[in-house]
């Protein structure tokens, strides 16, 4: 693919944006403002990716009309820059490729996750709290906030339910692959014979929903409030603080209760009862376009199963590729780009492909 003229669109287009942004009636429009700012920052690291791509293809140009001179003197200088710079030049391309892809608009959104303990009993429960915990620690190291919305603990120290919001910079990009039915296998320890079990959680991933996305009808939702479950006597389990929202046409039910407001826990079951309801429209829009896609990162329904964690042999394989990493021990902790990496970049190679044809 000749990216030059991909180069020279995007920096055409980043000089008329930047011109927009510096008018003076720019900010008459504040979301239209705040789109414009968007990309102008997706822009000037494309430009900024796009200059440094020719610069490195042009130094690898000049060294291999070097190395092919025939002059010993600088052949092996030639030979060291050009094993130097090919990997470079091929990591830059790849960036300018995945740029000619439009941005989804919802992957700078915050993001909702629900994980939910299926087959298992117990050890899903657990293996709900260390998925959490997983996504948590991941969270701290790219330096986004993870704030609990609602959770259902069980007896033994997991979750049966937890919902939590995730805000910070590209969220939904880098965890809407997640969604899905994750498997563990282990040894639990309430297991006194040493025997392996398999249980399994459902993660759902879904960009938050804004108003203008979702429009819900003050008729078709029903509110309650009543006095939040557990221990202790914390302000939250001793006022009527929790809110649960019915949503009658899809007999859809919100609860939030990790807030000591009920007002803010309504406007938290609202944003999490808006974001399941573009998930179901976005999937109906997938499914319509899934057909005309051969090769795909998965379907994104709830049944399909995704990656399997063993823990006896430190490994988890990720089925939609069938890539295997043998570093459990790490990506439960929050070491999760070896495996997303690979999947934004298999997602972007489809897209890619989608485009051309």
């Amino acid at each position: 693919m000749n990216l030059v003229p991909h180069i020279e669109k995007f920096r055409q287009r980043f000089a008329e944006v930047e011109s927009l942004l510096s008018a003076p009636e720019a900010f008459d429009n504040p979301q239209r403002a705040q789109e414009l700012a968007k990309e102008y920052s997706r822009l000037k690291d494309l430009v900024a990716t796009g200059t440094a791509y020719l610069k490195c293809a042009t130094e690898l140009a000049e060294n291999r009309e070097l190395l092919a001179s025939g002059d010993a003197d600088f052949a092996a200088l030639a030979k060291e820059e050009i094993s130097r710079l090919e990997p470079e030049e091929a990591r830059l391309a790849q960036q300018m490729r995945f740029g000619i892809v439009p941005p989804e608009p919802s992957d700078s959104r915050n993001t909702i996750i629900e994980i939910r303990a299926g087959a298992g009993g117990s050890e899903s429960a657990l293996f709900a709290a260390d998925l959490y915990r997983m996504y948590s620690r991941y969270c701290e190291a790219r330096g986004w906030k993870s704030e609990p919305m609602d959770s259902n603990p069980s007896d033994l120290g997991g979750f049966k339910e937890i919902i939590f919001q995730i805000s910070g910079q590209d969220v939904f990009k880098r965890l809407k692959y997640e969604s899905g039915v994750h498997r563990v296998q282990r040894v639990p320890a309430t297991e006194a014979q040493g025997r392996i079990h398999t249980s399994t959680c459902t993660v759902a991933v879904m960009p938050e929903a804004e108003e203008v996305d979702v429009q819900i009808n003050p008729d078709e939702i029903e509110v309650n409030v009543c006095r939040a479950s557990g221990k202790g006597g914390q302000g939250v389990n001793t006022t009527d603080s929790a809110v649960q929202i019915i949503h009658k046409p899809t007999g859809m039910i919100v609860r939030c209760a990790d807030q000591r407001s009920q007002q803010k826990n309504k406007i938290q079951a609202m944003t999490v009862l808006r974001s399941r309801l573009l998930d179901i429209k976005v999937a109906e829009e997938d499914a319509k376009y899934a057909a005309f896609r051969k090769d795909q990162v998965g379907t994104g329904e709830r049944s399909e199963k995704i990656r399997t964690y063993n823990f006896p042999q430190n490994r988890v394989t990720d089925h939609r590729l069938e890539l295997t990493l043998y570093n459990l021990a790490n990506f439960i902790e929050g070491d999760l780009d070896p495996m997303f990496e690979p999947l934004m970049n298999h997602a972007m190679e489809a897209k890619l492909a989608a485009l051309e044809t």
